[in-house]
């Protein structure tokens, strides 16, 4: 039996892919096998899964009961509200919480969190992603957006889309990147072997991360990086791509010897800096964020062994 949904307006304009996957959970290859069975409809007519969706539009697909994902009420210790109107709120996020419920993720999430500390957000959106404009990766800290009205949502998704939101982030990484201040230019889509993660491939998104090195140590260094796309994974998959993956990021090609030496669990990644024009009063607004005590910690040995 075919599920029907609306496509809301902060989704306009994008791939029926990507759309598809935000509304209803499930991974963009899945619904690239849908699209390619014919078994994804935009308003009763059969479409590829480049086919551009508009707000309005009625999205139908044959998707299964797994794909529904439950949001759960559950307070997320760790979890800071560096900022809160009626439009917006910035969240400080901790490693190992998710942005939002997702099929094979059992963990506590932002959206969850939010649920439960009584935030009335957007509800534009698949159900788990109501008001989520951008999201980080379970192991990456630091500045995200939710909005809260619908304005808003729609507002910040364009301007994400449009690149007019400035996104830093800090990162730790393998040896030395020559040259010192540059940007990586590479597509990056699904890696061909491993669905679980994302690789610099033909045909992939187009993707553009700059960097600068802030301090070089003996054997790591500390970059500013600026994201110029917002892909899945994108400073983890560049940084892999020239050879200096983030420190304490096996996924992505990081030594595990080193990451154990420096106490840490996940990659050494955090969004430092979010800036954007507010959505109700076009003024422009900025975030920072501190790095989280285990980062704090690797990079005091680091600056202690150098």
């Amino acid at each position: 039996m075919a599920s029907v949904w609306l496509v809301p307006d902060g989704l306009d304009g994008d791939r029926v892919d990507a759309a598809a996957a935000r509304i209803t959970g499930l991974s963009r290859s899945r619904i690239e096998e849908l699209a390619e069975a014919g078994q994804v409809m935009v308003n009763s007519q059969t479409v590829s899964k480049s086919h551009r969706v508009r707000a309005g539009d009625l999205l139908e697909m044959e998707i299964g009961a797994a794909a529904v994902v439950e949001v759960v009420p559950q307070m997320v210790a760790g979890i800071g509200i560096v900022y809160d109107d009626a439009d917006i709120v910035v969240v400080d996020k901790p490693a190992g919480v998710a942005a939002h419920p997702s099929l094979g993720w059992d963990g506590p999430s932002v959206v969850e969190h939010l649920a439960a500390a009584g935030f009335r957000i957007s509800t534009s959106g698949v159900a788990e992603r109501q008001g989520v404009v951008q999201r980080l990766d379970v192991g990456t800290t630091g500045l995200m957006v939710v909005a809260k009205s619908e304005p808003a949502y729609t507002a910040l998704k364009r301007a994400f889309r449009s690149r007019e939101v400035s996104k830093i982030y800090h990162t730790l990484v393998q040896g030395l990147p020559d040259p010192l201040v540059g940007t990586i230019d590479a597509p990056i889509g699904r890696h061909p072997g491993a669905d679980y993660k994302m690789a610099v491939v033909g045909g992939g998104r187009h993707s553009v991360t700059h960097y600068e090195v802030l301090e070089a140590f003996r054997y790591v260094s500390l970059l500013e990086v600026h994201l110029e796309t917002g892909r899945t994974h994108q400073i983890r998959v560049h940084m892999q791509a020239i050879r200096h993956p983030c420190v304490g990021d096996p996924t992505y090609g990081a030594d595990p010897v080193l990451a154990r030496r420096l106490g840490l669990e996940r990659q050494w990644l955090h969004a430092v800096q979010l800036g954007f024009v507010h959505p109700r009063t076009g003024e422009a607004v900025e975030f920072r964020s501190e790095y989280p005590q285990d980062l704090v910690a690797a990079l005091a040995t680091v600056r202690r062994d150098s």
